[in-house]
């Protein structure tokens, strides 16, 4: 069996994302979309062992929140080679891990085909911005383009809290403090309140993963700060309803007027397959205007998919931008109709 470090190397010669590494199957990595074995025999549960005791090692970290919850995530470096986030996780009484390839440097947004509309959301200087999408879409990278942009034109002091750290911003025009849990600090909530007292002007909220969070960075929002945080969401509509649904009911229609007043803008991405076997990233674009707090407000959000489409060149539809990957020929007709919101409408603009 090679070693950690030699599946890792041939993972990223791959130009594979993520690596598989489970008990009795052929160690994998997924490029393209596609899963590609990196070994032809299968992994045998003390190899297995030795390679995750190997990402122990490089990580420099105790196994206490292993043995205690079943899983831990954490990240680690090996040099001259990237950047790994590591899932280790028991399954049927043994062990296995995922490790994502986070590269080393920040990625350009021209590169990765992040939209102007979306990088322009730096300029923003307070409110909440959130970005969505299901796991594996781009949503740290996003994230870290619009923070090296603030971090590029800007003066002022970053925060970000992350579980764990992906990538590593340099002290450029700002500050930058990044702090992970657990290790830095013991929850999310617990970091964004002890950031307000850190004299912040940007914090990034790795995930909002429960109410006390969610609550918590709608405070730091308010206070005038600007915060970027993400949502396994798809689509602004869902999305403000995932947060208002987080909270009692008895709550909710204070929650709607706060956020209706600290939300500037929510991006939604996904990941799709393109015709030249690379993947394309399809992302939705609503800013909060007039009309839009009036329909957070009033608890009017089946309405904002129509609002998006009717906004002209100042927000992007999901819909849209899936009708144009399809009349350029990036995507098929096929993957453009099962991913529409709306496949109705968008079947009409392709």
């Amino acid at each position: 069996m090679k070693t950690l470090d030699e599946l890792l190397k041939a993972a990223i010669d791959a130009e594979g994302s993520d690596v598989f590494i489970i008990p009795f199957s052929p160690v994998s990595t997924k490029a393209r979309g596609k899963m590609i074995r990196i070994t032809e025999e299968k992994v045998n549960l003390q190899e297995i062992q030795t390679l995750i005791d190997r990402a122990y090692v490089l990580a420099n970290r105790d196994r206490s929140h292993l043995e205690q919850d079943g899983d831990d995530d954490f990240s680690f470096a090996i040099r001259d080679l990237s950047r790994f986030r590591c899932n280790v996780y028991r399954q049927r009484g043994s062990l296995a891990a995922v490790l994502r390839v986070v590269a080393f440097g920040l990625p350009d947004p021209k590169e990765r085909h992040i939209p102007d509309l979306v990088m322009k959301l730096a300029e923003l200087q307070s409110g909440m911005v959130l970005v969505t999408g299901p796991a594996g879409t781009g949503k740290s990278t996003t994230l870290a383009c619009l923070l090296d942009r603030i971090n590029s034109t800007r003066s002022g002091h970053i925060i970000t809290v992350e579980d764990p750290i992906e990538y590593l911003h340099s002290h450029k025009q700002c500050l930058v403090s990044q702090r992970e849990i657990p290790e830095d600090a013991s929850s999310f909530a617990r970091a964004v309140r002890a950031a307000l007292r850190e004299a912040p002007d940007v914090i990034m909220l790795g995930e909002m993963r429960d109410i006390e969070t969610i609550s918590t960075a709608i405070t730091a929002a308010e206070t005038g700060h600007l915060l970027f945080s993400t949502l396994h969401t798809l689509g602004a509509a869902k999305t403000i309803d995932r947060v208002i649904d987080a909270f009692p009911a008895e709550q909710q229609n204070q929650i709607r007027t706060q956020l209706s007043m600290v939300l500037k803008a929510v991006v939604s991405q996904r990941l799709l397959p393109g015709t030249d076997g690379s993947l394309y990233p399809v992302f939705e674009v609503m800013t909060v205007n007039p009309a839009i707090q009036n329909l957070i407000r009033e608890g009017k959000t089946h309405q904002i998919d129509n609002a998006i489409s009717g906004a002209g060149s100042e927000m992007l539809s999901m819909d849209s931008e899936l009708a144009r990957l399809a009349r350029e020929g990036k995507i098929t007709k096929e993957i453009a109709r099962a991913s529409a919101l709306h496949p109705e409408t968008m079947e009409r603009q392709m």
